[in-house]
């Protein structure tokens, strides 16, 4: 395990407070009045992180799991703030009634696998980390979180979220950021908290691939497909194929992530718009997938982890910073051949310059 200058205070969140604060400006209160709740929540509960995180108050986990098998744990939080809640499935308990749960087991399940068996690690600190997961969590909550221990799902809101546990590749996202928190560490700003953000999609989308047993070119390479109400005039959160497309609704306004480096976003917000400009690492990894078909998780995936664990990695990497350690990452593992050419391209493509 890599870790860089201790750990940050740790909380991320999939849903971008910028999608939020436009939610809480709406005139009608069954959508202003979940979003509101849910900014005050997400704002409570980073700054308790940050606090346990200070002063060292956070839980260590007690047991370990077999290297080869996850341990699982969910709670129902029965829509209270409480956690980790009520226990409600234990690791290798059948199925029950409540579909939330079974997808959160699922979910994290799939997650453990793909890192297993495509990368050899054990979990998510790579040392059989038990996984913990809350559902059911608060009234109407918008948004589904890592807190540096465990994942928390809300309900959604039902007029413009749904379940926070039916997109398997945000369970994954989520997870990702444990992953990241026990590697690199990447600050949570700027640029290095876009290749935060970009990474859990990279790893999101890859395990919703394995999952499916999709290669490049039959993934559909969206993040939070099945999340969005009906009535949403959009298909997920994000778009790594074609950053900017994912929605375009009256209530949500237009997917703003951007491409390429001709559309950067300088912005205060969102924490120096780490779920914006986290379109343009996203958009350079399906290109290099997408240059070299076959399974993502096999080539451009393996080439993404070696530089995310490998060490080198500063946890306040730039943009170019990441892209020439993948490039340096290719040559090692696959040297002169499509690989490299494939990489080298796609961050010519997106205007992030390697020499």
């Amino acid at each position: 395990m890599t870790t860089h200058g201790g750990f940050e205070p740790v909380f991320c969140t999939v849903i971008p407070p910028h999608v939020l604060d436009k939610l809480a400006r709406n005139d009608d209160p069954a959508l202003s009045g979940p979003a509101r709740r849910t900014l005050m929540r997400d704002s409570e509960l980073r700054g308790r992180r940050r606090v346990t995180t200070e002063f060292g108050l956070a839980a260590a986990p007690t047991a370990k799991a077999p290297s080869d098998q996850p341990l699982r744990t969910i709670y129902d939080a029965g829509h209270k703030t409480g956690l980790p809640g009520r226990k409600v499935r234990a690791e290798g308990s059948e199925p029950g009634q409540d579909a939330t749960v079974n997808r959160a087991y699922a979910g994290l399940g799939a997650t453990f696998d793909l890192y297993l068996k495509a990368y050899a690690r054990q979990s998510i600190d790579g040392d059989g980390l038990p996984l913990d997961a809350t559902v059911h969590f608060d009234e109407n909550y918008n948004n589904a979180f890592w807190n540096g221990e465990q994942m928390v799902f809300g309900d959604g809101d039902g007029e413009i979220f749904l379940d926070f546990t039916i997109p398997i590749d945000v369970i994954g996202h989520e997870l990702t950021h444990g992953v990241t928190q026990h590697t690199a560490n990447l600050t949570y700003y700027g640029q290095p908290g876009a290749l935060n953000e970009s990474m859990s999609d990279v790893f999101g989308s890859l395990i919703k691939q394995y999952t499916l047993g999709q290669t490049a070119a039959e993934a559909d390479w969206l993040i939070g497909a099945g999340l969005l109400a009906p009535s949403v005039s959009g298909k997920a959160l994000r778009s790594m194929k074609e950053p900017g497309s994912a929605y375009d609704d009256d209530v949500l306004g237009k997917d703003p992530q951007p491409a390429t480096m001709d559309d950067y976003v300088r912005t205060g917000r969102d924490n120096g718009g780490v779920h914006i400009n986290s379109g343009i690492p996203n958009h350079a990894f399906y290109l290099v997938a997408n240059a070299l078909g076959g399974h993502a998780w096999e080539k451009a995936g393996q080439i993404w982890y070696d530089v995310l664990t490998g060490g080198e990695l500063s946890d306040r990497a730039l943009f170019t910073d990441f892209a020439k350690l993948t490039v340096a990452a290719a040559k090692a593992r696959f040297s002169e051949g499509d690989e490299l050419q494939a990489v080298s391209k796609a961050w010519e493509q997106v205007g992030v310059r390697i020499l």
